[in-house]
């Protein structure tokens, strides 16, 4: 077993350092497809948010590199690595990925095509990576002044965008359920450019600003900084934490809003967001 793990490691290397040289920055995933180094500040929840100012490995997609050596410095750090993500959102590519699902039970590739239909645009040819589990990723460039956010079904059932601060699985990795491959005849080509018609749908609607009542008052405001401050692997334990303080205050429905606009910030979606406020409310007794 450790022979084929050191073999899917190998491979896993050699496949980020292809996908560097066309100017993908990458990371080592393990066999779940989570970054396999974990944060360096994993113990002391205090820490400011760290992008890898630290000069730490263990950042997730802000360690993502370009460089050969830094790559082999990642996975030397990261034996156990069978796999490689590829960041979003950076240039060269600004890659967008559209991830069509099979495991929600719906056609996901027939939901694009409806949304195609609709919406007057053709998906140009452009890189697929197949999934182990029947699914596809769809390659595709943005404009560099664009910064198009992660959702989860937002477009449609079993739809998910890879976008600013997200990752691909990138094609010859290996997880627990299989491989990733390139489909055939794709492997040569560049990201296509995003479809403008496309690329509006997959930007959020413009937001009415909401600002926090002053019925609040100062301790509304220190729960919206408190998720405000969240980073990585805290989001979610913060944004839970202040939306039951707020409910247990009677600020709750007043704080909705400012709670999911800054839990948008943190990089969580608004589905993400507005499911564990709910979560709160019922918690503590009260109606989401």
């Amino acid at each position: 077993m450790a022979t084929t793990d050191r073999q899917a490691t190998t491979l896993a290397l050699a496949h980020a350092l292809s996908a560097a040289e066309r100017g993908l920055a990458v990371i080592p995933l393990s066999r779940t497809k989570l970054p396999a180094l974990r944060s360096p500040h994993r113990d002391d929840p205090s820490t400011p948010p760290c992008h890898g100012e630290c000069g730490r490995l263990g950042h997730g997609v802000y360690d993502a590199a370009t460089d050969p050596d830094r790559i082999r410095e990642l996975f030397a750090a990261a034996p156990w690595a069978t796999g490689y993500g590829i960041a979003c959102g950076l240039p060269p590519h600004h890659l967008i990925g559209i991830d069509l699902d099979t495991k929600s039970g719906t056609n996901s590739s027939a939901a694009l095509r409806e949304l195609a239909l609709r919406h007057l645009f053709t998906i140009p040819d452009t890189v697929v990576v197949l999934t182990p589990s029947g699914g596809r990723h769809l390659w595709l460039s943005g404009p560099p002044d664009v910064v198009v956010p992660n959702s989860a079904g937002r477009l449609a059932p079993g739809i998910d965008i890879r976008g600013a601060g997200g990752y691909l699985v990138g094609p010859g990795s290996r997880t627990d359920h299989g491989a990733y491959a390139t489909s055939p005849g794709t492997a040569h080509l560049a990201p296509a450019a995003c479809p403008p018609a496309l690329l509006r749908l997959l930007l959020p609607p413009p937001r009415s600003h909401h600002p926090t009542p002053s019925s609040t008052g100062g301790h509304g405001q220190g729960l919206v900084q408190f998720v405000l401050a969240a980073h990585e692997g805290q989001r979610n334990t913060r944004l839970f934490w202040a939306a039951c303080r707020a409910y247990e205050d009677g600020i709750g429905p007043a704080l909705v809003d400012p709670l999911v606009e800054a839990a948008l910030n943190t990089g969580l979606t608004e589905r993400e967001a507005r499911a564990t406020i709910a979560s709160a409310a019922r918690m503590t007794g009260h109606r989401p």
